[in-house]
C-alpha cells in the first residue's frame, strides 16, 4: 500500500526504484519486488527506469486519479473546451480490451449509455479507443486483436481484423479520430491524443454529440480544431509535444 500511495503523496506520476524507496522508507529490492508484482498484475507499468501507476488501480478503489498530475491538468482544460463546444468532454485510457473514463465534464445530454469516471467502454467502438489503439506497438495490438470480442454494437461497429486495422492506419496518419454511430445510434464522438514527455499516447481527449444536433460535417469543422488545440494543450504541459494532425475537413 505505501509504494501506492507514495505516487499520490509525491505527485510524481513516474518513479524509480530509488525514489519510491526514498519516499516509503523501504529497501530498494523490496521496492523492486513490490513494483514487479504490480506490473505483472497489470497495476503498473514501465517506463523506462521508472514506473507508473495504471488505470487497473480504479478496479482497487485506490485513488488513482489523484495519484497522477494529468487529471489536475487536464481538469482545467476540460472545463474550458466543455464550455466551448456545449458538449461533454471526457478523458480515456486503455485498460485491457476495454477504455476506461478517468474523467468526465458533463453537459446534460440524454443518452442510453451512462458515462461517468470509471465506466468501461469496447475500445473497438469508439472514437477513444481507436486513437488508443493505433498508438501500439505491432506485437501489443496483435495482443488486443487477439483478446477483444469485435461485437457489433450497432450496424456502423467495425467487427472485422481488417476494418478495425484499416482505420487505425488512417488515425496514425491523420492523428485524430471520429466515430458515427458506431458505439451508439443516435450518437457521434471524436477523440485526439494526449502524448506524454516519452512520446507515448497516454490518454485520449474526447467528446461526443448527438446526431440530431450535430450534423458529422460540423462536428469535424467547428469542434475537431477546439478538441485537438485541447489535447496539445494537455500534452505540452506533460512534456509532450502533440500532434500536428492532417486536415480535419475529411472524416474519412
Amino acid at each position: 500500500m505505501s509504494v501506492i500511495t507514495a505516487f499520490r503523496e509525491s505527485k510524481r506520476p513516474l518513479m524509480s526504484f530509488s525514489e519510491a524507496a526514498v519516499e516509503t522508507g523501504l529497501s530498494k529490492p523490496t521496492v523492486r519486488r513490490i513494483f514487479l508484482t504490480l506490473q505483472r498484475l497489470g497495476y503498473v507499468i514501465s517506463v523506462g527506469s521508472r514506473f507508473g501507476l495504471t488505470p487497473k488501480m480504479l478496479d482497487l478503489g485506490y485513488a488513482y486519479l489523484s495519484s497522477l498530475s494529468l487529471n489536475d491538468i487536464a481538469t482545467p482544460v476540460m472545463e474550458s473546451l466543455t464550455d466551448r463546444l456545449g458538449e461533454s468532454t471526457a478523458l480515456v485510457a486503455m485498460d485491457g480490451v476495454d477504455v476506461v473514463y478517468i474523467n468526465r465534464v458533463h453537459r446534460h445530454r440524454i443518452s442510453s449509455i451512462t458515462l461517468a469516471v470509471g465506466t468501461r467502454l469496447p475500445a473497438h467502438a469508439t472514437s477513444s479507443g481507436h486513437v488508443l489503439l493505433a498508438d501500439m506497438t505491432e506485437s501489443s495490438l496483435d495482443d488486443y486483436l487477439r483478446r477483444a470480442d469485435l461485437r457489433p454494437l450497432t450496424a456502423h461497429t467495425l467487427t472485422t481484423r481488417a476494418a478495425l486495422t484499416e482505420r487505425l492506419d488512417v488515425v496514425r496518419a491523420r492523428g485524430w479520430d471520429a466515430v458515427d454511430q458506431e458505439l451508439e445510434i443516435g450518437r457521434r464522438s471524436a477523440a485526439a491524443p494526449i502524448c506524454d514527455a516519452c512520446g507515448r499516447v497516454v490518454a485520449a481527449l474526447s467528446f461526443s454529440c448527438g446526431t440530431a444536433e450535430r450534423q458529422l460535417q460540423q462536428l469535424l469543422d467547428d469542434f475537431l480544431p477546439d478538441l485537438i488545440g485541447a489535447a496539445n494543450q494537455i500534452s505540452t504541459a506533460l512534456g509532450g509535444s502533440g500532434y500536428a494532425p492532417a486536415s480535419s475537413g475529411n472524416y474519412s
